[in-house]
């Protein structure tokens, strides 16, 4: 039953991800989550490290593609500064945004890897469609209001992870961490 909670890889923060060590697993694109994944929920403005990562991504020509369930405009506005593709209402845990990616791109599910800061909904979305994760450590400690109750949930889950050894203690700075 936790096995459809349990990310591929952990790392720290998504501006670890470096696109040799993508490569060389064969992912061609990279799926995000937006909100405390890729910027602080409640600081759309992102950060310079954040610009600096997405220009090393676009350099070795590895798409990155905001996988949200924010409404539309919420994320059009979100990533409009960086000019990231994005997929809004992807309605995870289901595949949906995943699913629109995988056809948008052409690439197969070994050739994706989404990366998102909760287990709920991003990894096990990811697990649902049969392709990679990345579960970073959230970039801020606050959330919006309505993701609050699935981080208490999460910790359930995550307890249970770190009990079957299928979650590390300790965060990662690459993926062979």
């Amino acid at each position: 039953m936790f096995n459809k909670f349990k990310p591929t890889w952990m790392i720290e923060s998504i501006y670890d991800l470096q696109p040799a060590e993508l490569k060389a697993r064969g992912i061609k694109v990279v799926l995000t989550d937006l909100d405390n994944t890729l910027i602080a929920w409640n600081n759309p403005l992102g950060t310079p490290q954040l610009r600096e990562w997405l220009e090393v991504m676009k350099k070795a020509e590895l798409p990155v593609v905001v996988v949200s369930n924010n409404n539309h405009q919420r994320v059009k506005k979100a990533v409009a500064p960086f000019g990231l593709p994005f997929i809004s209402r992807a309605l995870k845990p289901l595949g949906r945004g995943i699913k629109l990616a995988k056809k948008q791109f052409d690439v197969q599910d070994s050739e994706l890897v989404l990366v998102g800061d909760q287990l709920l909904t991003d990894i096990a979305a990811a697990n649902h469609t049969n392709i990679r994760s990345i579960l970073v450590k959230p970039i801020v400690q606050t959330d919006a209001w309505n993701t609050r109750i699935n981080r208490g949930i999460e910790k359930i889950v995550k307890k249970q992870l770190l009990k079957q050894g299928d979650l590390k203690e300790s965060w990662g700075h690459t993926l062979n961490d």
